[in-house]
């Protein structure tokens, strides 16, 4: 645990693994009081897309814990980079959360019903089968079909609830279009969450509660990797796995060094 404790940076989950819902989690405060004190480099990397880095720090503030905006990013914001990149002032169809589309509004993207170059799909508590009629017109019409992170499931206060790679489902059925995902274990999530470190993998670990986004981002991206047990994966699930974490911790709180 020392040479865990002793690397420099941090990239962690959110749901499953700080909060679950508008729960925060035992151990929590501690985890990011040690962080801080410590002037480790950390980064909450979520792949949920429904809220902004300032939305998510005034929801850990609600919750009793400091952290600044800096010290988030989302598949939202992985998700309008990496469209940024590929069609500079493009337009889209959103199925999400505001958080989303503010991300996709700031690289300079618009919102078009008629004839969107996207269907971006996020978590989302507006699902309709009217969006859905919508996406399918504009995908059988070219638009490329994007979502913001392939998790099927996500923890919260009330259970496990469906996520992006379920609402996902219906379009690629419905059109034959496959998806592409930018969120977690995409490897350009990770990129972006060490660049925004400014930290190199060796030095880096990263904490997360699912095996087929947060531990195999960290396989594949060569990171040092911790599951917590206090999200959706349990230890009899690791005998599904062909690969498996470094580390296996009850949750962040283990992280910390007895007398931090």
């Amino acid at each position: 645990m020392e040479a865990l404790r002793n690397k420099n940076a941090f990239v962690c989950d959110m749901d499953g693994v700080i909060y679950h819902g508008n729960r925060l989690l035992p151990g929590v405060p501690e985890f990011i009081n040690w962080l801080q004190m410590s002037n480790k480099k950390f980064l909450f990397l979520t792949n949920s897309s429904e809220r902004s880095p300032r939305e998510l720090h005034e929801k850990m503030k609600r919750l009793g814990v400091s952290v600044g905006e800096e010290h988030f990013y989302t598949s939202a914001l992985a998700t309008a980079a990496f469209l940024a990149d590929q069609c500079q002032g493009g337009s889209v169809f959103v199925i999400g959360e505001a958080g989303l589309i503010n991300a996709l509004y700031d690289v300079g993207f618009s919102m078009n019903d008629t004839n969107p170059d996207y269907v971006v799909v996020g978590e989302t508590r507006s699902y309709s089968y009217e969006k859905l009629e919508r996406a399918c017109q504009h995908i059988h019409n070219g638009a490329k079909l994007i979502g913001t992170n392939p998790d099927v499931t996500g923890p919260s206060e009330k259970g496990i609830i469906p996520a992006t790679g379920a609402l996902m489902a219906p379009l690629e059925m419905a059109t034959g279009a496959k998806a592409y995902f930018v969120g977690k274990p995409n490897p350009l999530m990770m990129r972006n969450a060490l660049k925004k470190l400014e930290a190199r993998r060796e030095e880096t670990a990263i904490v997360g509660d699912r095996m087929d986004t947060d531990i195999i981002a960290g396989i594949e991206s060569e990171i040092e990797t911790v599951l917590v047990l206090s999200g959706v994966t349990q230890k009899s699930d690791l005998a599904r796995f062909a690969y498996q974490p470094d580390w296996i911790l009850d949750g962040v709180g283990d992280l910390v060094p007895p007398s931090g």
